[in-house]
């Protein structure tokens, strides 16, 4: 059985996004970047079912310019087995990825689609559930337990309730949340095997995708600074303040 992940190369999570002065976009030169974290636990998960014996081979596919090489070295490094990049300058949109993964899952025939809820960059939490119309596939989204069968994938999920456990029939699409696992760290020596595993290289054009954004920004700009709060005497004084801004 194959698994199939996507990998996103977005900003690290530590560091502090900062809008460019003419606020034209966001300011990411010279910023470290690295896996986006719920395509971490994605890989994760895949590598978890392979260890498992429930997954025979795992390929990650990662979407972007040349340094998404690096994203996929490090996913080859937790434990795929090989990696395909669809190499594009263009600023690709849910959409266009969305598209792309069902190329590429076409073309490598996986039982299984394992992505993040969301990136951190964008949050638009979008490309799973599209990706998984296009494919006309079942799909579990914010999967925070997975396991799987013979021809079908189990999976818990949260919802506003509580969890809600599916049964989906392969070939199918799951998102994954937080609390479905914690990656591991990847070490130098699995940093340098990585290297020796297979990368292959497509295009859009190959894949015959249009990646043309359908949206263009008009301008970026960081979120108003908050003002300082108030202290109030009594719980009188707070709602009296309270519906003075008319928030009850």
């Amino acid at each position: 059985m194959k698994a199939l992940v996507a990998v996103k190369r977005v900003v690290d999570y530590n560091v502090k996004v900062r809008v460019k002065s003419d606020g034209s976009d966001v300011d990411i030169g010279n910023v470290k970047m690295s896996m986006n974290p719920f395509d971490e636990i994605a890989v994760e998960e895949a590598v978890r079912l392979k260890e498992a014996g429930k997954i025979s081979e795992i390929v990650a596919v990662s979407l972007g310019e040349k340094k998404c090489e690096d994203t996929l070295r490090t996913a080859l490094a937790m434990g795929a087995d090989r990696a395909v990049h669809v190499e594009t300058e263009a600023v690709l949109e849910p959409l266009a990825v969305a598209k792309l993964l069902k190329a590429v899952a076409e073309k490598e025939q996986p039982q299984l689609l394992l992505l993040g809820k969301q990136a951190i960059d964008d949050d638009a939490n979008q490309t799973a559930q599209m990706l998984a119309a296009l494919l006309n596939a079942p799909q579990a989204t914010f999967a925070s337990k997975v396991d799987l069968t013979a021809d079908e994938v189990l999976a818990q999920r949260e919802i506003d309730g509580g969890v809600e456990e599916v049964a989906l029939k392969l070939p199918a699409v799951i998102s994954t949340d937080l609390r479905l696992n914690e990656p591991r760290f990847v070490k130098l020596p699995n940093l340098m095997q990585a290297k020796k595993k297979p990368l292959e290289k497509l295009t859009p054009q190959e894949l015959a995708v249009d990646v043309t954004p359908r949206l263009q920004a008009q301008k970026y700009a960081e979120p108003a600074a908050r003002s300082g709060g108030v202290k109030v005497a009594d719980v009188a004084e707070l709602v009296e303040k309270l519906k003075a801004v008319k928030a009850i």
